[in-house]
This record gives C-alpha cells, sequence and structure tokens, in this order.
C-alpha cells in the first residue's frame, strides 16, 4: 500500500477540477532524461530497470513508476514510510518544473503542509485498513 502521486504536464490551473475537458498533457520527454534529472536531487535512486525506479532513504521508499513509453508521458510515484519521502518528491517536482496529482485529496501535489496532511491522512488510512500496526515494510 502506498501514498501515490501522479506527475504529468498539467495546465496552471488552480484546482484539478479547473483542468479543461479535453486537456491533452504533452509529452515529458525521454525517460532516460526525467531519469537523469531525478538523479541530480536522489542521487542513490535505482533505475537499473528503467521503466521502474526506487529511491530508498533510512526510513521510507519512492517507487517510480516511470513506464516503457518513449517520449514518457507521464509517471507515478509510490511512496512509503517517513514524512521525510514528501520532502523528496518535492524535490523531483521542483526539478523536473512538473505538477502532480495528489491520489489521496485527488487534487494536485503542493509542497509544505497540505502535502505533509495529505501524508499523515494516508498513513492513518494505512494504519486501520492493516490492522493498526505503524509501519509497513518499505
Amino acid at each position: 500500500m502506498s501514498w501515490d502521486i501522479l506527475v504529468q504536464d498539467l495546465p496552471e490551473v488552480t484546482t484539478v477540477a479547473d483542468i479543461p475537458d479535453g486537456f491533452q498533457p504533452s509529452p515529458l520527454g525521454a525517460r532516460s532524461e526525467l531519469i537523469s534529472k531525478i538523479l541530480t536531487v536522489c542521487p542513490q535512486a535505482d533505475f537499473s530497470d528503467p521503466s521502474w525506479g526506487l529511491i530508498v532513504g533510512p526510513d521510507w521508499s519512492i517507487e517510480v513508476n516511470i513506464g516503457k513509453e518513449e517520449p514518457c508521458m507521464g509517471f507515478a510515484l509510490h511512496v512509503r514510510g517517513a514524512d521525510v519521502a514528501v520532502s523528496a518528491v518535492t524535490a523531483i517536482l521542483e526539478q523536473l518544473q512538473l505538477r502532480a496529482i495528489d491520489c489521496q485529496t485527488s487534487e494536485f501535489f503542493t509542497e509544505g503542509i497540505e502535502s505533509k496532511s495529505s501524508f499523515h491522512d494516508w498513513q492513518a488510512y494505512r494504519n486501520r485498513v492493516i490492522g493498526g500496526h505503524n509501519s509497513e515494510p518499505l
């Protein structure tokens, strides 16, 4: 179970509901270019499988489901573990200069208190689902 963030070329609108009907995102670019930029902020990332990367910290992890499509149209970040993972997501999005949708809220991922609150809500949900355990394997 993970906190999921969907990354695409999203329009500069205030809410997801404001995305125009029929909007078609532009390609993000070559997977190799995206991976290179992610490695700039997360040099420990393992992209030995370029379609499915893994970033591991001391008590958190992010799976990067980037797929095999060229050019890449979008990808997902599957986040687990401690709060510091939220900062890693922020750093990745800033490096790529992209927006994302937080699947927990169905709204745009935003840096700061909103994203950490969403992550905490997801953690509480996860803990209820798995029977009150306060951690899961990374």
